[in-house]
């Protein structure tokens, strides 16, 4: 079990190995292509590697003032139980320091895990998801929800 590091950039990103990461822990819908979109649009980023070998990440999206959204805190199965994931948390929030709020929404089951670094239920948080799949999974009553049609579009 060797040492770890963190990087804030994408320089020795491996999309291909990503997706492996995802797939290790049930996300098999990401490709290679759709997981380098996301991270090239997130303002901010966190890569974890062991020995040279990447093993977890995580990305946030901010305004850089008032809010800022946390996604995607993934570690390989084989390298979770070694504090890599709560150290990529931990510096995505070190990066979002002068943002007011950081929002996160945690899969099914991780909630305590996101607790352990601050995070609380927010008594006023919405969201709406576009697939009813989900819905079904991430919100309150969620396989019965009625979408109304989007300004006129």
């Amino acid at each position: 079990m060797g040492r770890w590091h963190i990087e804030r950039n994408l320089q020795n990103a491996d999309w291909k190995r990503m997706k492996e990461i995802y797939e290790s822990v049930g996300w098999a819908k990401h490709t290679e292509e759709i997981i380098q979109r996301v991270f090239q649009a997130s303002n901010i980023v966190a890569l974890a590697f062991s020995e040279g070998r990447l093993v977890g990440f995580g990305r946030a999206l901010s305004d850089g003032v008032f809010n800022a959204a946390i996604y995607d805190v993934v570690v390989h199965r084989d390298d979770q139980g070694r504090g890599i994931g709560k150290a990529i948390v931990e510096d995505l929030l070190a990066q979002l320091e002068a943002v007011s709020c950081v929002h996160l929404i945690s899969t099914t089951g991780n909630e305590p895990f996101y607790m352990q670094t601050g995070f609380r239920k927010a008594k006023t948080a919405l969201a709406r998801y576009q697939s009813a799949e989900l819905a079904t999974q991430y919100l309150e009553g969620g396989n019965n929800i009625e979408h109304s049609p989007r300004n006129g579009r």
